[in-house]
């Protein structure tokens, strides 16, 4: 029987706390770190990265910078080197899903489960999407609660912020807008510096639903 080295992972990464649920599945390189990981979450959603973040695995948090924030602090208040840390390091057992947040303000909280490790022909030489559902919320919408109240001042288009708010959204905002293709664009991109992120969705060329 012909071995194949293990050369890749797949992610399935759900935002919290939003039904029908917003979700990617992807397909990352093996040896990629944390803080390569939080790259690809972003140009997966197509966040803009503007915000901080961390990562949750267990008692410890990951981020950009080794730092501990209270030295005083038990060891659930540490704030590691996110880039110490790579897909790898997790093994081939099964493991829990551990946690990203993007933005402390409006706290995206997002789910990433370990689905499957993988031996591909070719070693990746970057991150994939191969399955998802939805837009994520606009940044800056307010969290969970922003967002549902913001769909329902674009569903209603004779609410007294609709137009002020659809202007705001660039236009045009469909919540269950996923594409695939421009996705994987993203994705090819994710790792450069100073990368130019899409501000809103690409509107529609029939006439936009909200």
């Amino acid at each position: 029987m012909e071995y194949r080295q293990l050369n890749a992972v797949r992610l399935r990464v759900v935002i919290a706390d939003i039904e029908p649920p917003i979700w990617r599945q992807l397909i990352v390189p093996l040896t990629w770190d944390l803080g390569m990981l939080h790259l690809v979450i972003q140009a997966a959603f197509n966040w803009w990265n503007y915000h901080m973040h961390e990562f949750r695995i267990g008692p410890l948090r990951f981020g950009p910078v080794a730092e501990t924030n209270d030295p005083s602090a038990g060891l659930d208040e540490m704030s590691l080197d996110e880039t110490s840390v790579r897909l790898l390091n997790f093994g081939q057992r099964p493991v829990p899903a551990f946690h990203y947040t993007y933005d402390f303000g409006d706290d995206w909280r997002h789910s990433v489960e370990i689905e499957e490790f993988l031996a591909l022909d070719l070693i990746p030489r970057f991150a994939t999407c191969v399955d998802g559902a939805r837009a994520r919320p606009p940044e800056d919408v307010g969290g969970v609660p922003g967002y549902e109240k913001f769909l329902e001042v674009m569903a209603d288009r004779r609410h007294d912020n609709h137009r002020e708010t659809k202007a705001w959204a660039g236009g045009h905002f469909d919540p269950e807008w996923f594409d695939l293709v421009l996705i994987n664009k993203d994705l090819k991109n994710a790792l450069k510096p100073n990368v130019q992120r899409r501000l809103y969705q690409s509107k529609p060329n029939r006439p936009a639903r909200c």
